[in-house]
C-alpha cells in the first residue's frame, strides 16, 4: 500500500507526463526562455482548499527552481478572489505546470467544499458524514483527505480494512447461526478489522443486533421512520448505525435528526463539481 506522499507523487508524474509529452509547444515557441514572471492562484467562487500542497508540488516538479508562496493551507475556507499561492520564476514553467496544478486542486476542493456543505445540514445533530469507495481509482488517498479537509470523515479505505457484509455476499451463508461462526472466525484470525453488516429490514436490524462481534449495523435505503426504528432498537446498544442511500443536501439533515450515528454519501466524491481556481499573471519583465 502506498503512502499518501507516493501516491501524490506518482499521480503528479502521470499527469504531467499526459499534458506535456515531448514538450510543450505553445510555451516553446511563443514565451522567450528568458521571460520570468509572478503568477498568482486564486479561487473564483467561495468554498473549501483542498490539494494546496499538491499544487505546489505540481510546480515544483516542472521546475524545482520556482519561488512559491503558500497563503492559504488545506482546509482553509476561502472566498472569491483569494489567492492561494504566488508562483515567481519561468513563465514557461507556470504555464507548463498551471493545468496539472489546477486540475488537481480543482478536483480535491470540490470534494472539501461538498461535504461541508453536509456538515453544514448536521452539524446540529451527532451523525458523522462518512466518503464510500466510490473513488476515482489511484485517487483515493486524494479524495478521502479531501473529505477530512471539508470536515468529513473517512469510511473503511479499501477492502482489506473493514469486513462490510452486504446482501450478495450472504446468498450462501446468511442464516444467524453460520454468520456468527464467521464473525468469531474473523475476529479472531483478523484481530482488530470491524465488521459491518448491512441491513435493508428492521427485522434484519433485530437479528443482527443479537449477534456478538457486529461493530456497525448499515441501513440501507430505508424511510425516516424505518431509520428512527432502528435507533430505539438499538437503544444504549454499542453497534453503531450507518445511514446509506437517498442521500442528498436536501434529505441529509432529516437523516442526521433520525439519531443514526453515521451517514455515507458517495456523492462527495463521485458527483463533486470543481471548485473555480484560476492561475493570473500579474507581472511579466
Amino acid at each position: 500500500m502506498k503512502t499518501y506522499a507516493e501516491q501524490v507523487t506518482e499521480l503528479i508524474s502521470l499527469g504531467l507526463y499526459e499534458d506535456i509529452g515531448s514538450g510543450d509547444i505553445t510555451s516553446l515557441y511563443f514565451v522567450p526562455e528568458t521571460r520570468m514572471a509572478t503568477a498568482f492562484v486564486r479561487v473564483r467562487e467561495s468554498g473549501i482548499i483542498s490539494g494546496a500542497d499538491i499544487a505546489e508540488q505540481v510546480f515544483r516538479t516542472v521546475n524545482p527552481q520556482l519561488q512559491i508562496v503558500s497563503f492559504l493551507s488545506c482546509g482553509s475556507k476561502v472566498v472569491k478572489d483569494e489567492v492561494i499561492l504566488k508562483v515567481t520564476g519561468s513563465a514557461r514553467s507556470i504555464l507548463t505546470a498551471e493545468r496539472t496544478a489546477l486540475n488537481m486542486m480543482q478536483h480535491l476542493s470540490g470534494i472539501a467544499s461538498l461535504t461541508s456543505l453536509y456538515l453544514e445540514q448536521t452539524m446540529h445533530t451527532n451523525a458523522q458524514i462518512l466518503d464510500t469507495r466510490k473513488t476515482l481509482p489511484a485517487y483515493r488517498l486524494l479524495e478521502k483527505k479531501a473529505v477530512r479537509d471539508g470536515g468529513g470523515t473517512n469510511h473503511r479505505m479499501g477492502l482489506y480494512d473493514r469486513a462490510m457484509v452486504k446482501d450478495n455476499h450472504l446468498m450462501t451463508e446468511g442464516d444467524i447461526p453460520s454468520l456468527q461462526n464467521v464473525i468469531y472466525k474473523l475476529k479472531r484470525e483478523k484481530p482488530g478489522i470491524d465488521v459491518e453488516l448491512e441491513a435493508d429490514r428492521l427485522d434484519q436490524v433485530e437479528r443482527f443486533l443479537s449477534l456478538e462481534g457486529v461493530d456497525y449495523i448499515l441501513l440501507d435505503n430505508m424511510s425516516l421512520d424505518e431509520l428512527r426504528s432502528a435507533v430505539q432498537i438499538r437503544g444504549n446498544g454499542k453497534v453503531k448505525l450507518e445511514a446509506s442511500g437517498g442521500v442528498n443536501l436536501d434529505t441529509v439533515k432529516a437523516i442526521a435528526e433520525t439519531g443514526v450515528d453515521f451517514i455515507s454519501v458517495g456523492a462527495l466524491t463521485h458527483s463533486a463539481p470543481a471548485l473555480d481556481i484560476g492561475l493570473d499573471f500579474e507581472t511579466i519583465q
